[in-house]
């Protein structure tokens, strides 16, 4: 039979040293996992940085986030390589580049260099070697291409620009168009033009979308005119050799004509023969848009009849600050508004039936 082991109180000493080791082990389990216990042991360790270089440190941080910030929006500018650029990405509303302008504009790059930069937008589709598109400076990357390939200087190769980042494509084309508003003067068929381009190639619903936004901050009159000027280039875009020499009071005597249904005249008339400059091309134009000037104007389309028959009913004029008159006459057949003054003109009453024909239409 086994001897029982015989019971031993722990002394004070015992007591002590299992407390000990029993605090000793608590504490060395804690509920942090390994791999951040480490990194707090790492970082306890680590030797703390002088304040300067922390300072540094958080500086150079906030410029790295500024400098991001600035590309961003297109504020930092850098040199893109020529063959990098696509120049016919974006519809131009410039139909030609005039010679002359150009060889003025490279001898001031040759002399001075590119004081402007640029404006490009990265495409949403690059093209072998080719990333980015041109907002504004289109006669600059011209020129530098020219002097490029007649000098083959390297120092021409580049070209300075800011890239920017529009949000759609109709963004691009408004700032091409306002670019070229500010620093270029564009024909009124130019403008029409470009309006019409752009809505046929899905960049705006329609023309008259197109006409609105991209000339937003124009005047309703002006606005106007493009209208007329974009039917223009609709009707007879393909047919007319000189249609940027064509002035705001001949585009609108020709759209009022296409209005009244003189396209298949006209164009059978081109047809045999456009003529040799702008004037002989007007020539012709002229003498069909006479003949449609001298038939009665079409009432369907509003505007005031040459006669009218009954007796009128005047209502009370109404004068503006800058010394028109305007007054509402019935005359059995319908209103009419009669608009007086010594600035009035045929020119100013035609804008404003147009105005109207616009406002009318609306849904």
């Amino acid at each position: 039979m086994a001897k029982r082991r015989k019971l031993v109180a722990p002394s004070a000493d015992d007591l002590n040293r299992i407390e000990e080791e029993f605090r000793s082990e608590t504490l060395r389990k804690s509920a942090m996992a390994p791999i951040a216990q480490v990194a707090a042991e790492a970082a306890q360790q680590a030797e703390v940085l002088p304040a300067e270089a922390r300072s540094a440190i958080a500086k150079d941080k906030a410029d790295a986030e500024q400098l991001r910030d600035a590309q961003d929006k297109g504020l930092v500018m850098v040199e893109v390589p020529l063959d990098q650029i696509d120049s016919e990405d974006m519809v131009r509303d410039r139909i030609a580049v005039d010679e002359a302008e150009m060889e003025e504009l490279r001898a001031s790059i040759r002399a001075n260099g590119l004081r402007l930069p640029v404006e490009l937008y990265e495409l949403s589709n690059p093209q072998g070697d080719l990333v980015y598109g041109i907002i504004s400076g289109y006669r600059r990357v011209l020129a530098m291409r020219g002097l490029f390939g007649a000098t083959g200087d390297a120092k021409f190769s580049n070209v300075k620009a800011l890239v920017k980042l529009p949000e759609t494509l109709p963004d691009a084309f408004v700032a091409m168009v306002e670019e070229n508003e500010v620093r270029a003067d564009l024909s009124h068929f130019e403008r029409g033009r470009i309006a019409v381009i752009s809505a046929q190639n899905g960049i705006f619903e329609t023309v008259e979308a197109a006409v609105d936004q991209l000339f937003a901050t124009a005047s309703k009159a002006k606005r106007s005119k493009v209208r007329s000027f974009a039917m223009v280039f609709e009707a007879l875009g393909d047919m007319l050799s000189f249609p940027e020499k064509l002035t705001e009071r001949q585009g609108l005597r020709l759209a009022s004509a296409l209005r009244a249904g003189a396209e298949s005249d006209i164009r059978n008339l081109l047809a045999e023969g456009q003529g040799v400059d702008a004037r002989s091309e007007w020539d012709l134009l002229e003498s069909v848009i006479e003949s449609y000037e001298a038939e009665p104007r079409d009432t369907s389309r509003g505007g005031r009849p040459k006669t009218a028959p009954g007796k009128r009913e005047s209502g009370p004029a109404v004068r503006t600050s800058t010394g028109f008159v305007l007054r509402r006459e019935h005359d059995g057949q319908g209103y009419l508004i009669r608009l007086e003054g010594r600035k009035a003109d045929a020119e100013m009453v035609d804008a404003l039936i147009r105005e109207m024909e616009h406002w009318l239409e609306k849904p």
